[in-house]
């Protein structure tokens, strides 16, 4: 099938056909069944994992809103500014308590490795004055 013949497919068909794969169906039985290769509907299934039922688009190109959908609707209008400012501070405490426990961690590595004994030379292993007996 040539690219400017391909199928198009709808995002209700798209979305009942991921319910059916998460409900237990064989995924080759389903492309055998509607006709659709078995990579594109695994495709459709990570995708709805990845971000919900939303993340399936209908047919066709994406709208410009569409597509930067963060913060909005499925219709593509702004929802609530408030709403993306809360987001927004959630993400930036969530990467601050990240960046704490880097930090926190990189600390103790730094600790750990002064305080290791260093070696007499090259290779050489150190040894406590109870081992050299």
């Amino acid at each position: 099938m040539r690219k400017d013949q391909r199928r198009r497919h709808e995002r209700l068909l798209k979305i009942l056909i991921v319910r059916r794969i998460e409900g237990g169906e064989s995924v080759a039985a389903l492309s055998s069944e509607y006709g659709i290769k078995a990579h594109i509907l695994y495709r459709w299934r990570n995708a709805v994992r990845a971000g919900g039922e939303v993340a399936l688009r209908d047919a066709g190109r994406p709208r410009r809103a569409v597509a930067a959908s963060i913060g909005q609707d499925g219709g593509g209008e702004i929802r609530d500014l408030g709403t993306a400012q809360r987001q927004i501070e959630a993400l930036q405490r969530k990467i601050g308590e990240q960046q704490m426990a880097l930090d926190f961690l990189g600390g103790a590595l730094r600790r750990i490795e002064a305080s290791r004994r260093p070696s007499d030379g090259p290779g050489e292993t150190t040894s406590t004055p109870r081992s050299r007996r």
